[in-house]
Order: structure tokens, then C-alpha cells, then sequence
């Protein structure tokens, strides 16, 4: 890979064409009346901001730039339509690889390490802004935007009306990174099983509550076992009760550091992450920038009672209520399992796959009906007995523009460009319709939204209400996400093997992040190379002296309190209202 990459990055200097015969204000209007038919804009104001961008590209045409993102719904749209839409309106020429998650972070470090010009842009999630704000290797777009990049800074670009600025902005209050799409992990489940007035006195039967909306890890388990060992087939299907992946594997660690700690009430209190510990239990206070640990021993949290809780119900649900195999899949094989249609809920499912399980019946989706309509519905997700009011509750992905200092100033300008068009509000509607990453506030309130979220299962009612504040990428705690990432897939995987307990796995983890942000402490105190905000780590002490007491949380009398669950219908009412 990294061959590939650096043989990229010889070519870049080299990347220049003759550009489109004519490029222009007729380009534009063509694809407005044609493609961006759909906008929060009027058509006059779409014209407005395409003409912007004319003018600003004029010193760039011909120039042919190289961007790279993920292959998910959204940048193939970006990749395969924006870029021919941004040739024809601009001159500027675009190749927007698209690579697997895990490459594109390997592609970001590389370029870092390197300093050499890989690519010209990234779209890299915002799960590195502690890294890009200590190294200081990716452009600062406040400054850049008031600065070097004034010129080619869009003046209708609303930088207030992108849900995930926040994300994107680092402990010096800076933004260094752009939302280009965006994603929760939410609570996903079959309404026309849980609608079933059988299906529903069973339950109460069994377990004394309504079957409903499952608001903590006790009631989800219960609604886990009841489809699993009790329901056990619907109509001539077996059926199960949760689905999950486990397998040995880089996106193994994002299932975790997604946040499923902090759903389990790992962590302190705070948005968009935890404060003094994040959901990685990542000790940093409040008034700093240097993280101090993640070791209990030093007040961090990721072997804390709530974190080994967590990874033990991970691994005892995969084992016991999810359909067989499902120990091994990756992430990639879980999602079209859930499309099978014989799993009841999943705690976790990432919103980016709406569009594939809307498709219909005839793609071989059996949770869809004959018309098309969703059997399913997504809603927040359980929180478990660490969870107090005032933690995250769950993870949001935030794939962001990045923008390096080691790309040359001009192909900078020419890549932001780019970013800034398909992030534009004259093409932002279009392209959330067929991705359904939303990430400006005026998209999500389109009446053609409105209209649509009937048929995208409580999508667009989610994005619309308050709740969305409480689901957020990892954050600033984090010094190097791509050193720190890596260590979560391997311990877990060994959870799943059968290799290590819980307890051992996280021992293991908090100790070698701790390791880690040794080195990384060493770095910066000797050359700054974290800017003077690299870890500063905390003496070792005894567990007890942190446990409770403004460390790690101490381990609960009771870890399955009574479940609790709540009528779907209500819970869209309230969304509904604000």
C-alpha cells in the first residue's frame, strides 16, 4: 500500500490537463436545472454561488487534482458525479479514489510521516482532530480561511449551519477539518415485529414490562433472549435476537472505539466528549491538553469496571443471540445479514446504510414491504447501568476535508475548491438524498425531507430533533488516533478468540495505550512534537485511590436493573415537537 502511495505522490506534480472545452456559467446552469434541481437555495442563488466559483477557479483550470475518501454511498456520488459536475462549471479536473477505511487512515499517516504530497485533499474522519491539532500538519482552516485561502473561500459557504463543526474543532477553539457526511450508530429494530399483539403479550408475560424501544442494555439483552430462545421462528423464519461482528480485524477496534464504552457508561460527564475521561477512558482534564492516562492507575478508565463490562456483554450477546457465524464477520458481512431479515434488533447500526436497506424486495431486502416501505425503524440507542444523564451516548462519524501543509499552495486551493462544491448548499440536498449523511441543519429541514422520511424509518426524524447532540465522534482526549486505533482490534480480538477475559484484554489495552502516550510524552517534551500538547502522564497509583473518586467508575452492586422500554410512536412525538 504504502508503495502505491508514495508512487502517487511522484505522479501528483505531474497531474495537468487541457481541461473542458468550455467552462462556464452555461456548465452551471445546465447542472443546476438538470442534477441540483433540489436545493435550500433559490435558483438564482444557486447560479449566485456557482459564479463564485467560476471566477475563483479561473487561475486553476486545467489543473488536475487527486482527492481521497471511503468508499461508502456518498463519496461514490461525489466520485462519480460531483467531480464531472465540478470539470464542466470550473475547468478543474478531479480523481476521487475511494478506498477502504483503513487505507485512507494509512494513507493520511504516510503523508504526515512522509510529508510528501500523496494526495492533494482527504476526506478522513474527525476521530483525528487530536491528532491534526497537535501535530500541526494539517491546515488550520480558521486561519487558512481568513488568510492564504481568502481568495478561494466560498462567502455563501455557512460554516454555522454544519451540524458537526465541533467535531471538527480542536482544544484551541480552531476548525481543522470540514463535514463533507455524517452518520450516527443507532438502535435498530423490526416495528412490524414488535407491533405483533402475540409477539407483545409474550413478552409482558415473560418479563413484566412492554415490549418496546429498549432504553437500557437490561432491556435490550431481555429483548435479545425473548427473539432468541423464545420466539425462535416467525413465519417459517428462524429467528434471533441481535446481531453483532467479531471478527479479528482493524474494523473490530472501530466497533469499540465507536464509542461502545461510552454506551455502557464508561466515561465522564460532557459533549461532545467526556471530561476529564472520553469514551476511549482517556483521562485528560478539563483546563488541558495533555492527556494523562488510560490506565486506572493513572484515572484513566479503559480498564475500568464500566469498560470490562462493556466488552463482556459485547462478547456473551455475539455468543448468545446473534445468528451462528456472526463471531466471525466483519463489519462488512454484518450489514447485509441484518438485510436477510431474521434478526429482531441490533444495538448498534451505523445510519450510513439506510440507502442500502431501503432497497427493495426485488434486491433481495426482506425488511421492506411489497411497496418499499421500511419494517424497520432506528431510534437512540440503550445506554447501560454506568450511563448518567450528561454522557454521550453513542458514536456520530464525521468524514471530514483535510487539507496538509506538504501539499503545494496551489493544489490546495484547487482541492478546496472541490471540497467546498460538494459541500456546497446548491448541490448539498441533491447529494444527501443519495447518501443520507446529512450535515447541514437546512438540508435536514427541506420540505423534500419532509416528504421522503416516511419511507427512511425515523431517519429524518432523528436528525431533526435535540437528541443528535448526544451521539459525537472521539474527540480531543486522543493524541494520535492512527498509534492508538490499532491496539483496540487486537486486544478485543483476543476477547473473541477465547484468548483473554475481559478484564485481561482491557489490562492489556490500558497499559499498552499508556505505553504509547509514553513515547509520544518523550517526543513532545524533548521537540514539541505535539505542540506542547502531548501526554503528560499521571504517577502510577494504587486502583483504590481512583476508583469512585474521580477516576474510573467503581463497579456497580447491580449491573442489570429492572429493563425499561418505550413505545416507539411516543418516542417520535417527541422528536416531532421540537
Amino acid at each position: 500500500m504504502k508503495n502505491r502511495l508514495m508512487a502517487a505522490a511522484a505522479l501528483t506534480a505531474l497531474m495537468v490537463f487541457s481541461g473542458p472545452a468550455s467552462a462556464g456559467m452555461e456548465e452551471a446552469k445546465k447542472w443546476i436545472e438538470s442534477e441540483f434541481k433540489r436545493s435550500t437555495l433559490t435558483k438564482e442563488q444557486q447560479m449566485q454561488e456557482m459564479e463564485w466559483f467560476v471566477k475563483a477557479a479561473e487561475p486553476f483550470k486545467g489543473m488536475e487534482i487527486n482527492v481521497l475518501s471511503e468508499t461508502i454511498p456518498t463519496h461514490e456520488y461525489e466520485s462519480k458525479t460531483l467531480t464531472k459536475a465540478f470539470e464542466e462549471i470550473t475547468g478543474i479536473k478531479v480523481n476521487h479514489q475511494l478506498l477502504g477505511e483503513g487505507e485512507v487512515v494509512q494513507a493520511v499517516q504516510t503523508q504526515m510521516q512522509t510529508k510528501r504530497n500523496l494526495y492533494d485533499a482527504y476526506i478522513n474522519d474527525s476521530d483525528l482532530i487530536g491528532t491534526h491539532s497537535r501535530l500541526q500538519l494539517a491546515v488550520n482552516l480558521t486561519d487558512w480561511m481568513a488568510g492564504d485561502g481568502k481568495d478561494v473561500t466560498n462567502p455563501m459557504l455557512d460554516v454555522d449551519d454544519f451540524i458537526g463543526k465541533s467535531f471538527t474543532t480542536g482544544p484551541d477553539g480552531k476548525l481543522y477539518q470540514l463535514p463533507d457526511q455524517q452518520f450516527a450508530n443507532l438502535y435498530w429494530f423490526r416495528k412490524d415485529w414488535f407491533d405483533r399483539d402475540d409477539i407483545k403479550a409474550k413478552f409482558k408475560e415473560m418479563y413484566g414490562y412492554d415490549l418496546g424501544v429498549p432504553v437500557n442494555w437490561s432491556a435490550y439483552e431481555d429483548i435479545a433472549e425473548f427473539f432468541s430462545e423464545h420466539v425462535k421462528e416467525i413465519d417459517g423464519v428462524r429467528v434471533y435476537g441481535h446481531m453483532d461482528y467479531g471478527k479479528r480485524a482493524p474494523d473490530l477496534g472501530w466497533r469499540m472505539t465507536d464509542a461502545w464504552l461510552s454506551m455502557a457508561g464508561a466515561g465522564s460527564k460532557g459533549l461532545p466528549n467526556g471530561r476529564p475521561i472520553d469514551e476511549w477512558g482517556i483521562r485528560m482534564e478539563a483546563d488541558s491538553c495533555n492527556p494523562a492516562g488510560a490506565s486506572v492507575s493513572r484515572g484513566g478508565g479503559a480498564n475500568g469496571p464500566a469498560a470490562v463490562y462493556a466488552i463482556r456483554k459485547w462478547d456473551e450477546w455475539l455468543r448468545k443471540y446473534a445468528p451462528p457465524g456472526a463471531a466471525d464477520y466483519d463489519f462488512y458481512q454484518s450489514l447485509p445479514a441484518l438485510s436477510q431479515g431474521n434478526v429482531a434488533q441490533q444495538i448498534f447500526w451505523y445510519t450510513a446504510f439506510t440507502a442500502s436497506m431501503v432497497a427493495p424486495k426485488a434486491d433481495g431486502n426482506n425488511t421492506v414491504d411489497d411497496a418499499g416501505k421500511p419494517l424497520w425503524r432506528m431510534a437512540p440507542s440503550p445506554h447501560g447501568p454506568y450511563w448518567v444523564e450528561g454522557q454521550k451516548l453513542g458514536y456520530q462519524d464525521a468524514g471530514s476535508w483535510t487539507l496538509f501543509k506538504s501539499t503545494p499552495v496551489d493544489r490546495r486551493k484547487a482541492a478546496w475548491l472541490y471540497a467546498q462544491f460538494v459541500v456546497s448548499k446548491t448541490v448539498d440536498v441533491e447529494k444527501s438524498h443519495t447518501g443520507l449523511t446529512f450535515i447541514r441543519d437546512s438540508t435536514i429541514r427541506h420540505q423534500s425531507f419532509t416528504d421522503r422520511a416516511p419511507n427512511l424509518g425515523g431517519l429524518v426524524e432523528f436528525y431533526r430533533s435535540p437528541d443528535r447532540v448526544n451521539w459525537t465522534p472521539t474527540g480531543v482526549n486522543v493524541p494520535d488516533y492512527p498509534k492508538l486505533a490499532q491496539l483496540w482490534w487486537q486486544n478485543i480480538g483476543d476477547v473473541n478468540s477465547g484468548t483473554f477475559t475481559p478484564k485481561q484484554a482491557m489490562d492489556r489495552l490500558a497499559k499498552e495505550m499508556d505505553q504509547v502516550m509514553l513515547r509520544m510524552q518523550k517526543a513532545d517534551e524533548k521537540a514539541k512534537t505535539y505542540g506542547g500538547c502531548g501526554p503528560r502522564l499521571n504517577e502510577e497509583k494504587d486502583e483504590a485511590e481512583w476508583l469512585g473518586k474521580g477516576g474510573a467508575k467503581a463497579k456497580l452492586d447491580n449491573e442489570k436493573p429492572k429493563g425499561e422500554t418505550v413505545a416507539y410512536d411516543e418516542l417520535i412525538k417527541r422528536w416531532s415537537a421540537n
